[in-house]
């Protein structure tokens, strides 16, 4: 998180527009935190897109004459974004995919390392490690939850490099909340 993927892709999404290619852009449904009909980026960027429930979706909404596809928060899909975005490229058309490839466990995120190993192309965007400035590739979850998904941004995750990262406080978390209510 807060490495710049929504910004990344937005900006390539928008010079494909600029050639005058056929765009379509797509997000998950549960992802509504700025906008339920835009891909918002942390520094407010912004661009049109469809909310979908499920990768198959994707299929069933892209029109023929499209040359691109935009998805974003990849993570948030099922496994058969890889189907997807292989039937896609296989019909000719750009698919550009921004996710996080790891969790808040700093486990790989499905299906992001499918789609690395099929991709044509790929940039890895990193943040900046918010307790010692260093490059960040993990995100640290600051809330207590032990969900794989859950949507959020300041204030519930930051930008951590491999030695700030503590893939335990999560848990901790829970822990520490249990106990408060176990008190109460």
């Amino acid at each position: 998180m807060f490495s710049g993927k929504s910004e990344e892709l937005i900006r390539r999404l928008r010079r494909a527009q600029i050639a005058r290619q056929r765009v379509q852009i797509f997000k998950p449904a549960i992802d509504a935190r700025y906008s339920e009909n835009h891909i918002v980026s942390h520094s407010e960027l912004r661009i049109e897109s469809q909310a979908v429930s499920s990768a198959r979706e994707i299929l069933a909404l892209v029109e023929l004459n499209t040359n691109v596809i935009g998805i974003d928060e990849g993570q948030f899909f099922d496994q058969e974004l890889v189907m997807v975005a292989n039937c896609l490229a296989g019909q000719g058309k750009r698919v550009i995919i921004a996710g996080l490839d790891m969790d808040y466990l700093g486990k790989p995120f499905e299906p992001m390392p499918q789609l690395l190993a099929i991709a044509e192309d790929i940039t890895k965007a990193r943040a900046i490690c918010m307790q010692c400035g260093s490059p960040a590739s993990y995100t640290q979850r600051l809330i207590p939850s032990q969900e794989r998904v859950v949507v959020g941004a300041t204030g519930s995750y930051e930008a951590r490099c491999r030695q700030c990262f503590d893939p335990h406080l999560a848990a901790e978390l829970i822990e520490a909340r249990e106990a408060v209510e176990v008190k109460n």
